[in-house]
């Protein structure tokens, strides 16, 4: 069976300045293999090949308006997860995910960048946990 339309998938994470991770990566990714890729920007970081130099947390109310206006409009296929920051940033889209019920849920719980930057707060890892491990289709290493 073919869809009639592009397979479409969702990236909710967050941005990679340099280009080799992140948002950019994922949606490279999805390219690769023909599906339509859609994106939320839970955090914008300025980085390059040597470090993360700074992490800017956009309010909820913009990435809950991004996820919507995409749910809105597109057949999503699947949500990939990745840098989502803090435990706030994680409920929203645990919400999101809840509201919207996407078929397939794939968690990259990004919590340190290459560099070894963290990228995730402490108090957040019991939040992804609770509620985004129970969400996913599959959690990647």
């Amino acid at each position: 069976m073919t869809p009639s339309s592009p397979v479409s998938a969702l990236t909710i994470a967050g941005s990679d300045s340099g280009g080799g991770a992140g948002i950019q990566a994922d949606l490279k990714a999805f390219a690769a293999h023909r599906v339509h890729g859609l994106s939320a920007i839970a955090a914008l970081t300025a980085q390059n090949t040597r470090g993360v130099t700074a992490v800017h947390v956009p309010p909820l109310e913009f990435l809950q308006a991004q996820i919507d206006a995409c749910f809105a409009d597109f057949d999503i296929h699947a949500v990939k997860l990745g840098m989502l920051a803090n435990a706030e940033v994680i409920g929203l889209v645990a919400d999101a995910l809840e509201k919207h019920r996407p078929p397939h849920v794939v968690l990259d719980p990004v919590m340190v960048a290459t560099s070894g930057a963290k990228l995730l707060e402490d108090a957040a890892l019991k939040a992804m946990r609770t509620r985004l491990v129970p969400l996913a289709t599959l959690l990647t290493p």
